[in-house]
């Protein structure tokens, strides 16, 4: 989800709830205890310097069970934010929340609730790894490397192994 897209969601909403990938819901006193920009510069596997720039939410509970964020008190956080930090309306939002560790999720909406979305990692270069963007591809091998590998095996007995 882009910023712009919280946003605008946030404008139609009386309440804010966030659901756990597992179906559980974050508890309704919880807190944004920060809103960032987060740089990531890398080199991917296969040698391509990227960048990365994301809008960062951290979700925390407190023991404040009365407490409850309202949506225009959140818009206004974000607001500020994009004002500070030079936040970009399309930077995608990940959010932070703890679980175990601190947990990082997408974010998606489904008309009355945010869902904190498990993330994967992946490999950035596959073309240049030898893996098939599609798992169900099976990397093709020649016949001739297949014989080649054939004969050059140890016999049983030889010592080889």
């Amino acid at each position: 989800m882009k910023l712009s897209e919280i946003k605008h969601i946030l404008k139609e909403k009386e309440t804010i709830v966030f659901q756990l990938p597992d179906g559980s819901l974050v508890p309704s006193h919880f807190h944004v205890t920060e809103i960032g920009r987060v740089e990531k510069k890398f080199i991917d596997c296969g040698g391509t310097v990227r960048d990365e720039s994301k809008a960062s939410f951290q979700l925390w509970e407190a023991d404040d069970y009365d407490h409850r964020l309202h949506p225009e008190k959140l818009l206004s956080i974000i607001e500020l934010s994009e004002k500070v930090l030079h936040l970009d309306k399309d930077a995608e939002i990940e959010v932070e929340y703890q679980g175990s560790t601190i947990g990082k999720y997408d974010l998606e909406f489904n008309e009355d609730r945010f869902l904190l979305v498990n993330k994967f990692t992946t490999c950035l270069a596959m073309d240049q790894c030898g893996i098939s963007e599609n798992p169900k591809e099976k990397t093709k091998k020649s016949l001739r490397a297949l014989s080649a590998t054939a004969t050059n095996t140890c016999a049983p007995g030889s010592g080889c192994c």
